[in-house]
């Protein structure tokens, strides 16, 4: 029987007994890593492109369909009489002055409503959502005042406190209050009681139960309710505006409505959507900054 070679005894030695060093792991990792980059910009760049179709697919048709005459540009307007809308609202102002002007007189009744309407429906979710008797007195009343239509508020409030920005701030805030009530008031109800009843154990008082369970419980609850409820304070001072205004854009599309102007009514709404979709983004650098403890749910869309 041969012994075996030296060499090749040293090179199997080598082999078996070879463990990867700090050096070699650190490059595994940097490959993951920048795997995962590339992949997450090719989403990127796919997203981007698809919403980019999208876009192109339904103003080009719009157009198309309104120029071959099979949708009649007389009531559903057409994107280039718009954009031409634009251009004038922008260059040129209206008859009650500048476009900005307007925006800014929306813009202020919206959020002002939005905050006031915010602080109020955390406070009365919170109250309600911690005290199941007075939940039970108030509830009924509650679900009375959330059936009557909102655009029936908008006219008693333009009667009582009549065009200015008071009745519209009104009106956004109600619309908020119950959208960030309801959230806030179920986000304290879905805390673990059992956690509840293991702090008061350790000796909490009311105050640090709320403080350090409670509200952060419902604070993801809360926050989300923000993206919708933004959404619909601009509603609330736009439809609060058609009904009596001296300035603001829900002025400017009453006005293009009289005059069987759809491009302008359009335009408004092109206008009001561009700040909806900016604040919606601040909210969400918002939610992520404040909500920065939560770990990612996977079931969450992460392109919206």
């Amino acid at each position: 029987m041969s012994a075996p070679s030296p060499v090749g005894g040293a090179l199997a030695s080598t082999t078996v007994g070879y463990e990867p060093g700090p050096g070699d792991q650190r490059d595994d990792e940097d490959r993951v890593r920048q795997s995962a980059l590339r992949m997450r910009r090719r989403r990127t760049v796919r997203l981007w492109l698809a919403r980019g179709g999208v876009a192109v697919f339904v103003i080009g048709g719009w157009q198309l369909f309104t120029t071959w005459g099979l949708v009649d540009k007389f009531f559903y307007g057409q994107p280039s009489g718009i954009w031409d809308s634009l251009v004038q609202l922008f260059a040129h102002g209206t008859a009650f002055g500048s476009i900005w002007e307007d925006i800014r007189v929306t813009m202020t009744e919206a959020i002002y409503g939005f905050v006031v309407g915010t602080i109020a429906g955390v406070i009365a979710g919170l109250a309600l959502g911690q005290n199941r008797f007075l939940a039970d007195v108030l509830g009924p009343y509650i679900k009375v005042v959330n059936a009557i239509p909102r655009i029936i508020l908008g006219s008693i409030f333009i009667v009582a406190f009549g065009f200015g920005t008071f009745p519209k701030v009104l009106l956004a805030a109600v619309l908020v209050f119950f959208i960030v009530f309801f959230n806030a008031f179920q986000g304290v109800r879905e805390v673990d009681p059992n956690l509840v009843a293991n702090v008061r154990v350790l000796g909490a008082s009311p105050f640090q139960v709320a403080r350090h369970v409670t509200i952060p419980s419902a604070l993801t609850w809360i926050i989300a309710s923000l993206h919708t409820a933004f959404g619909f304070a601009i509603i609330g001072a736009l439809v609060a505006e058609v009904l009596g205004a001296q300035h603001g854009v829900g002025l400017i599309i009453s006005q293009a409505q009289g005059r069987f102007d759809p491009d302008t009514v359009f335009a408004g709404m092109a206008i009001m959507a561009v700040i909806t979709l900016a604040a919606e983004y601040l909210i969400t650098l918002l939610e992520h900054r404040v909500l920065a403890w939560r770990p990612p749910a996977s079931s969450e869309p992460s392109g919206l």
